[in-house]
């Protein structure tokens, strides 16, 4: 089976867009993948509680009241999907995904579980490339901080040299009394030279 035909059935995109996050962990809801893998969130919910033991909390936990308003908010869920709710959602981290294809046996399931499982491949990819670009961007800051100061030392001394010289300063007018000629005294002779 090719790549194209898995994903026909659900493309990877859909799935991207349900992923949501919660307790700092990439989830989709009972919800969207009961929607996903065309049964109802009850059927879905029914069957992981028979196999509980399959689903620890890393895997599978319930949202709280402030969680579940939060992705309401946040994402625009419908508070109500076909239907009001009797219980708080649940998450699913990429792991419970993957459990649940041994708790769902169709072939619609394993069609579904390898398109979700492309989805969170592919947001993992997508986040490394923005940490890799960030680390990245964070060295050239680095560098130019260094170059920062280089330049503008370079480009003061490039503006004094650009200065016009400064005006000759005024010759300094002595101060007191100046003596241009001898004085004879009175009734004295001047010697002449």
């Amino acid at each position: 089976m090719s790549r194209s035909a898995d994903t026909q059935l659900v493309p990877v995109e859909q799935v991207e867009k349900l992923i949501h996050l919660a307790r700092g962990e990439k989830v989709l809801l009972d919800s969207d993948l009961a929607t996903l893998y065309g049964v109802t969130t009850g059927n879905l919910n029914k069957a992981v509680k028979r196999n509980r033991q399959r689903f620890p909390s890393d895997f599978m936990f319930q949202l709280s009241d402030e969680e579940a308003a939060g992705l309401i908010f946040q994402s625009g869920i419908s508070k109500q999907r076909g239907g009001r709710r009797r219980s708080l959602p649940y998450a699913f981290t990429e792991q419970g995904v993957a459990m649940l294809s041994s708790v769902l046996r169709s072939e619609r399931a394993v069609q579904v579980n390898v398109a979700i499982m492309r989805a969170f491949v592919g947001l993992r990819r997508m986040l490394s490339a923005n940490e890799d670009l960030a680390r990245k961007l964070g060295e050239l800051e680095r560098r130019l901080e260094g170059h920062d100061q280089a330049i503008r030392s370079l480009f003061d001394a490039i503006r004094q040299l650009m200065a016009p010289p400064a005006p000759p300063a005024p010759p300094h007018k002595q101060i007191g009394f100046h003596v241009k000629e001898a004085r004879v005294p009175y009734g004295a002779t001047r010697k002449q030279p």
